[in-house]
């Protein structure tokens, strides 16, 4: 990795928190979430949603965090927040495994991994969260990945 990209990581942008909500079971549920978010120009920058029989839960990456956690405060809804990796795969769905490789030989277990709906810096974005963390990132940034930051998606 270019030692520019290193430092700038380091003087910019904070890590990026996902948010999962969980929403009733009923149709409308995650529209309700959405709308919210969008009438206060929030953009959604990544989902994932779970189902179960009792509720889902929507995990989301979003343009500006720390407005999102006031809403959710100030509106009562059900959520709780969490550090994620995000991980540049020049090279796109080809590079999947390669992550996977680099995680496994570290023995970094995987909670779960969805990928961005923007491509920033025109390269396709794959959120995971693992549970060690600094781990994660040096074995990754090792391995020439390029990890981005909260400013990075949020231009």
């Amino acid at each position: 990795m270019p030692q520019t990209l290193k430092t700038t990581e380091k003087l910019k942008g904070s890590e990026v928190r996902q948010f999962s909500v969980f929403l009733n079971n009923k149709v409308g549920a995650l529209l309700e979430i959405v709308k919210l978010l969008q009438e206060n120009s929030i953009v959604v920058l990544a989902l994932s949603v779970v189902d179960s029989s009792e509720c889902s839960i929507a995990r989301f990456i979003v343009s500006d965090p720390e407005k999102v956690s006031l809403l959710f405060e100030m509106h009562l809804v059900p959520s709780s927040e969490c550090l994620v990796l995000l991980v540049e795969m020049a090279e796109g769905a080809e590079d999947l495994g390669k992550v996977l490789a680099c995680l496994l030989m570290a023995e970094v277990n995987i909670s779960f991994a969805y990928p961005l709906m923007i491509r920033p810096r025109g390269k396709a974005v794959l959120a995971v969260r693992v549970d060690d963390f600094d781990c994660a990132k040096s074995v990754l940034r090792k391995a020439d990945f390029i990890l981005l930051n909260q400013s990075d998606i949020s231009r």
